[in-house]
Parts: structure tokens; C-alpha cells; sequence
């Protein structure tokens, strides 16, 4: 579909409680479907500043293009849901694109990409009381731990209390954990290896009064075949990350596979490989990742 941006601005500008309008008649579904699996489609990188898709700097700052993009991918069967942030559930309310679709709001986005504080990454974005009062199915929280930043730890404890309280409202909750550390330019990388993972997941695991609602959002290890036993870490279900995977999709997709196998892993949350394939063709790349489910 082609977005008119005029139209949308008009709207806000006008009649913003139209937004609140189109959430409280969307049409919602359950979690899961009769499959038991997720194909969630993310775009919720841009309130982080991360705009860049590979070698493109900027490819996701035109959001005319980013919307179309959604639009086109919630378009193809077997995908069942968006993960994004309010400005962005917001126009996809008003363009009428999630109904019967899983709406997963992105909790903590203060962690900009490369600034000092990205550890202390703070919950600038969906609130569990948001999520309730807007009707949509679940919220996401990114969990990033440095040993050696103490902005950590107020990520940490901040992530338990919003567990707790997603709990308290019987709304699932997504984690996303990583080992994480400063390479010698003082950039934050994420540590993939099996140990590393493993540790994340186990930390994330025990967050919160209860872990009835949480799910984990996990990355595929570096070496694809560690990820049987490093998924025996937990019991909580869990979904894959993509990542930006540059030019090897067909890689990425053969990692995703196996890893899609194994008993806790019930399905993909995957953004930017999808919304912008290095072909430039969106139905195909995610057709082929639901054809992985």
C-alpha cells in the first residue's frame, strides 16, 4: 500500500484522540495461533537511533518507506504480529493494518545507540499500564549487562519491576538478554559465543516475583550448532532475534532453521533482514521466513 503521509499528519493534527479510537475497536487475537508458533515482524529500532541497515546509514529514517514496508510484510500469511514503538503502532492504528495481528509494544528505548549511557537503559517507551489501556498483546524490553558498567544494574532492576508488573496484568512480556561489552573504541558489542548466551539467559530467567509471562527473545550463538544446548538453560518459551545479517540471508535463514527445532523456541521476531533485504524484495524474504515456522 502507498502511505500518505499529509493524510496522517492531517489526522494528528486534528483528531489525535482518532488514535485511541482505532485501538479500542482493532480487532485482537490470541498470543498464538493454531500453529503454536510467532512470525513477529520489529521495527523498533529507530527510537534507539539505529537507522542503519547494513552499509545504509539511514535506511530507516524515511518512515513514509518503513510504514509501506510494514504494511507489505503484516500483508503475507503466516505473519502474525508487529513489535514496535508508540509513534509507529500509532500510524499503523490509523492506516487500520493491525487487525487480527499480535501488537507487541517496545518498553525500554533509552539506551541510545552509542552514546555513554547506553547500558542504562531506561524504559522511555511503552509503559505495562500503556499496553493495557491501548489493547495490545505484549510488550518487549531489550536487556543488555556489562560487568564492568554499573549502568547494568539499573537496567536490571528496572526490567524485574516491569516483569512484575506485565505479570500482574497477565500481559507476556518479551526479554531480550545479552552479555555485552566495550571494545577498544569504546563501541558496545554483544557477546554471541554459547557461554555468554547461556549466562543471558539464565539472568533473564530469574527476573522478576514471577516468570508466568515471560518469554525470551534470543540471538542465534556464532556457532549455530551450540544453540541445543544452550537453550536447555530455561523452560520459559522463547523466540529468535534476526539482527542485521548484511548480505548473507540465505545464512541467516539456515541458522534460524535449526535453531527453530529445538522444543523451547516457538518462533522469529525479526526487523530489519526483512523490511529491507538486500534484494529489495520484502514479500519474498518474508515468505521464506515463514516458511521456516
Amino acid at each position: 500500500m502507498s502511505v500518505d503521509v499529509a493524510d496522517l499528519v492531517r489526522t494528528r493534527t486534528h483528531h489525535p484522540e482518532a488514535i485511541a479510537e482505532a485501538a479500542a475497536r482493532r480487532v485482537r487475537r490470541p498470543l498464538l495461533g493454531a500453529s503454536g508458533r510467532l512470525m513477529i515482524v520489529a521495527a523498533d529500532h529507530p527510537a534507539r537511533g539505529a537507522l542503519g541497515v547494513g552499509d545504509r546509514k539511514l535506511a530507516m529514517a524515511n518512515r513514509a518507506g518503513l510504514l509501506e514496508r510494514l504494511c507489505l510484510a503484516l500483508g503475507r500469511p503466516g505473519v502474525d504480529g508487529v513489535l514496535a514503538t508508540a509513534d509507529i503502532l500509532d500510524d499503523l492504528l490509523l492506516l487500520g493494518a493491525l487487525d487480527h495481528k499480535v501488537v507487541m509494544g517496545s518498553m525500554n528505548r533509552g539506551g541510545l545507540q552509542g552514546a555513554r549511557f547506553e547500558l542504562d537503559d531506561r524504559f522511555t517507551g511503552h509503559r505495562p499500564e500503556d499496553l493495557q489501556r491501548l489493547g495490545f498483546d505484549a510488550g518487549k524490553l531489550l536487556l543488555r549487562i556489562d560487568y564492568d558498567d554499573p549502568g547494568s544494574l539499573n537496567t536490571l532492576e528496572s526490567t524485574a519491576r516491569a516483569i512484575d508488573e506485565m505479570a500482574a496484568r497477565r500481559l507476556p512480556v518479551f526479554v531480550e538478554p545479552f552479555i555485552s561489552r566495550r571494545d577498544a573504541d569504546g563501541r558496545l558489542r554483544n557477546d554471541l559465543s554459547a557461554d555468554a548466551v547461556t549466562r543471558s539467559i539464565a539472568i533473564a530467567s530469574g527476573l522478576g516475583g514471577s516468570s508466568a509471562y515471560t518469554w525470551l527473545k534470543v540471538p542465534v550463538t556464532d556457532n549455530p550448532d551450540d544453540m541445543a544446548r544452550v537453550m536447555e538453560t530455561t523452560t520459559l518459551p522463547a523466540v529468535l532475534l534476526g539482527g542485521d545479517v548484511g548480505d548473507d540471508q540465505d545464512g541467516a535463514y539456515e541458522k534460524w532453521r535449526g535453531a527453530l527445532q529445538l522444543p523451547t523456541v516457538r518462533g522469529l521476531v525479526v526487523g530489519r533482514s526483512l523490511l529491507y533485504p538486500a534484494d529489495g524484495d520484502v514479500a519474498a524474504a518474508v515468505d521464506t521466513a515463514v516458511g521456516l515456522l
